[in-house]
């Protein structure tokens, strides 16, 4: 018997998305700008900084809430990740990676509850990669 796979769908946590784009900066600028006031507003949304710390729950001004889980500087942070309205919490990872000497944003979002869910994520973290863009290129 032959089996359709769904973009997106895993074996075992439900769907998920990346996105992730290569901009002229350094590791060091592009976390830099990620972790401040205006990357945290593209990203995550209405959040000061320190409001963010490893293993505190989060909530942002536009409803979205979760809790820091992984924040190891220049290289990566994890996190749980539920949309105001959602039944469920996804994880999202956001790493930046070195690329030769550039700096590569990648978002990963896993345990989304299907490919509708996926499609929304997958425009917003587009959307959301564009933005950072027009400050890191």
């Amino acid at each position: 018997m032959e089996t359709t796979k769904v973009i997106g769908q895993t074996k075992d946590a439900g769907f998920e998305v990346g996105v992730r784009k290569t901009f002229p900066v350094s590791v060091e600028q592009a976390w830099d700008f990620l972790f401040s006031d205006q990357g945290f507003s593209i990203w995550l949304g209405g959040i000061k900084p320190d409001a963010f710390d490893i293993n505190q729950n989060y909530k942002t001004e536009e409803g979205t809430e979760g809790k820091l889980t992984i924040f190891k500087p220049y290289s990566h942070t994890r996190l749980t990740w539920r949309k105001r309205n959602w039944d469920n919490t996804s994880t999202l990872q956001l790493r930046v990676i070195n690329a030769k000497g550039k700096a590569t944003v990648s978002f990963h979002q896993e345990k989304l509850q299907g490919s509708k869910q996926r499609d929304e994520m997958k425009a917003h973290w587009d959307k959301v990669i564009a933005q950072i863009g027009t400050y890191l290129n």
